[in-house]
Order: C-alpha cells, then sequence, then structure tokens
C-alpha cells in the first residue's frame, strides 16, 4: 500500500472524489512502471534477436566467400534467417515503442492526478472537482485500451522498482 496522496481540511463533500483521485493515482503509478519494465523487456529482446542475426548473416556471408567450407555457410545463414524471422515476428521494436509510449502516457495521468489531489481539489467546487474526475477518469479508461497489458516479469520488476522507492520525490520524504 503507499501512502495516500488526499491532503487534511478537505470539505466533506470532496471526500470520495479524492478517494477515487487518489486510486487513479496509484494505478498509474503501478501502470507506468509496468510499461517502462515492458518497454526494456523488449528492447532487450530486440537486442537479444538482432545482433546476433546481423553478426551470423555476415559471417556467414564471409565464410561462403572464403571458399571450401563445407555446410557451415548454409547452416549459419539458416540460423541467422531463423532468428531474423523471430525477430519480424514478435516485433520487439515496435512492441518497446508502444510500451515507451504507454509508460509515459501513465506517467502524465499520475502527474495530473497528484497535481489535483495536493493543489486544485482544495480550493474547487464541489462540480468543478467532478469534472476534473471525470477527465481523469476517462484519460485513464483510454490508456487501459490502447496499452498492452505487462508480462508477469514485468510486473515484478515494476513491483521491486516502486517498493524501493523507484516512484517517489524526495520532497515527499521529508528531506
Amino acid at each position: 500500500m503507499l501512502v495516500s496522496l488526499i491532503p487534511d481540511g478537505l470539505p466533506e463533500s470532496h471526500g470520495a472524489i479524492a478517494q477515487e483521485a487518489d486510486r487513479i493515482h496509484e494505478s498509474a503509478l503501478w501502470s507506468a512502471q509496468g510499461q517502462f519494465e515492458q518497454a526494456k523487456l523488449w528492447r532487450l529482446i530486440n537486442l537479444m534477436l538482432g545482433v546476433p542475426a546481423a553478426a551470423l548473416a555476415a559471417v556467414s556471408g564471409g565464410t561462403a566467400l572464403a571458399g571450401d567450407v563445407g555446410v557451415w555457410p548454409g547452416v549459419l545463414a539458416l540460423i541467422a534467417a531463423a532468428l531474423s524471422a523471430t525477430l519480424t515476428t514478435v516485433n520487439a521494436s515496435r512492441r518497446m515503442t508502444q510500451a515507451q509510449a504507454s509508460a509515459s502516457a501513465y506517467l502524465e495521468l499520475q502527474t495530473a492526478a497528484r497535481q489535483f489531489l495536493s493543489i486544485d481539489l482544495a480550493v474547487m467546487s464541489r462540480e468543478d472537482a467532478r469534472d476534473t474526475l471525470r477527465t481523469l477518469t476517462g484519460t485513464r479508461d483510454d490508456l487501459n485500451k490502447t496499452s498492452d497489458p505487462p508480462g508477469r516479469l514485468a510486473y515484478k520488476l515494476s513491483r521491486r522498482t516502486i517498493t524501493r522507492g523507484g516512484q517517489s520525490y524526495s520532497v515527499d520524504e521529508g528531506v
């Protein structure tokens, strides 16, 4: 459980709005970190498949030009082709870009929710606060529809990062 951002002294009529905005903030925090971790994993997959595929293709071509070396150029070319086909099918580069974009969008939502709770809510009318909450909710729902869900490993890595303070600011800790 993360520390609540709900400020003290809010009007009673704003309590439920503040709680829901705090939920959106926490959800955005977890989603952003999960997407960042997923982007790192897709980048790693892209490198682990792409670099060997390119290197093996170059070596097989060079070996073939070297003369009578048997079947090795063909074997290396087949391995390079298999890695390239896997890389194309998985499309790790596009997935990495999409996860990075989703993570950034969730960070924008997280910031908007935090600023709403910490700065704006206490001085807003209930109607204006409700409109802002409606906008935050709509943004969150749109992001959830368009973002690929992070895998189990990305979730575990994001949990580790968040629980170790990787998404906290020193100003929030009184430093």
